[in-house]
């Protein structure tokens, strides 16, 4: 089974996406958690998508109605204005482009720059757009949207299309699938938290996991879909021996539950160790009854987890690691791939350094050798990262 194109059958990708009906969402989280984490089982039908685990799907999502309808309020359209819709260059109502079409999430630069011009001088966010001003440009519209701009500036008018061409395009999202295709023939699964928060004196929500969380309906809805090749993180053949390591904290656990049912349908020989990590073990162990079943059955021969506020210290995935160094060593010495999946911005850097550290310490090296280690691990592609 692969994810590359298979003759005779629909080359799915941007331009072409895959109409997949939602069969299945339901929280994984508990109701008090801090955030909500859903599961969401796609239908194929007898579309020929294929994936393999490690690939992430790209799921077209639409705006908040409600989000566009006070964009349209805030400029005093109707929304029945005639635009070129940004993704098929047809004509199409104002509403509908602001729907399909249009990033008013994030606050662009160049509406920012149209403001100020049209406003002429002596506006007050004029000198941001001064070249030696842009980290401060970035800092002013960073958690503000399109709506936050035009609020900001009542009085100033656009033309339907002259807005349409100030705001980039709603492009697709990526989330690493959650199932192996051999367990699961005819479904795709995604493990997806719900992004909301408060944001200068406005509620906001995450463009796709919102649409997916909130305005789906199971069983009838569809979503244009289609597969993002995850080449570089890819499972060793399952008659190797190769032990493999997997960190996933959080949504991060999406691509290893994929590995864990692709291991089990393969009959895999090599051990696997996996890390989990999140908040509370009671409101948001993900997957737990699965997990145990995979330790049972011998696709998973280590669970680890880390849950950061069941005690008064603060415990994340790389603590335990650190704790398990001498193991992982000994993993790492007999040729395991380390796989890393989640947060770039924090976890990712914080597991590195773990790992340069459990080399260092268990190895006996000084942090120049321990460094050049790791970087054959990398040269060797035993060192894989799907980070964002």
């Amino acid at each position: 089974m692969s994810s590359a194109a298979t003759p005779g059958k629909p080359v799915y990708n941007v331009k072409n996406p895959c109409p997949a009906r939602v069969a299945v969402a339901h929280d994984i989280s508990a109701a008090d958690a801090p955030k909500q984490t859903r599961h969401y089982e796609l239908d194929l039908g007898d579309s020929g998508l294929e994936y393999l685990p490690g690939d992430s799907l790209a799921v077209q999502p639409q705006n908040d109605p409600e989000l566009v309808a006070q964009v349209l309020q805030a400029q005093g359209w109707s929304g029945e204005e005639v635009v070129t819709h940004p993704k098929t260059a047809a004509p199409a109502p104002l509403a509908q482009a602001l729907l399909e079409g249009c990033l008013i999430t994030s606050a662009e630069p160049k509406l920012l720059e149209a403001i100020v011009r049209k406003s002429g001088e002596g506006h007050p966010h004029a000198a941001l757009l001064l070249p030696e001003n842009k980290a401060a440009l970035q800092q002013h519209l960073y958690g503000r949207d399109a709506l936050d701009l035009l609020q900001e500036n009542p009085a100033l008018r656009f033309e339907p299309q002259e807005f349409i061409s100030l705001l980039k395009k709603l492009n697709i999202r990526l989330y690493s699938i959650s199932s192996s295709q051999r367990e699961n023939p005819r479904s795709v699964h995604l493990t997806i938290a719900t992004v909301r928060y408060q944001s200068h004196g406005r509620s906001r929500s995450g463009v796709c996991s919102t649409f997916l969380a909130e305005r789906i309906e199971v069983g009838r809805s569809v979503v244009p879909v289609f597969v993002n090749s995850g080449k570089g993180f890819r499972l060793p053949e399952p008659d190797e021996e190769t032990p493999i390591i997997m960190v996933g904290p959080g949504t991060g656990i999406a691509p290893f539950r994929a590995f864990l049912q692709e291991r089990r349908a393969t009959a895999a020989r090599g051990r696997a160790w996996l890390f989990f990590g999140e908040v509370s073990e009671r409101s948001c162990f993900f997957y737990r009854e699965e997990f145990e079943q995979h330790l049972r059955d011998g696709s998973l021969h280590q669970l680890t987890t880390a849950w950061s506020r069941d005690q008064a210290q603060k415990i994340y995935v790389q603590h335990r690691m650190l704790e398990q160094g001498a193991q992982l060593w000994q993993w790492l010495q007999q040729g395991a791939i380390v796989y890393v999946c989640g947060d770039a911005s924090r976890m990712a850097a914080d597991v590195d350094a773990a790992l340069h550290q459990i080399v260092a310490q268990h190895g006996g090296m000084d942090a120049e050798s321990a460094a050049a280690w790791m970087q054959n691990l990398r040269d060797a592609k035993r060192y894989r990262r799907d980070v964002y």
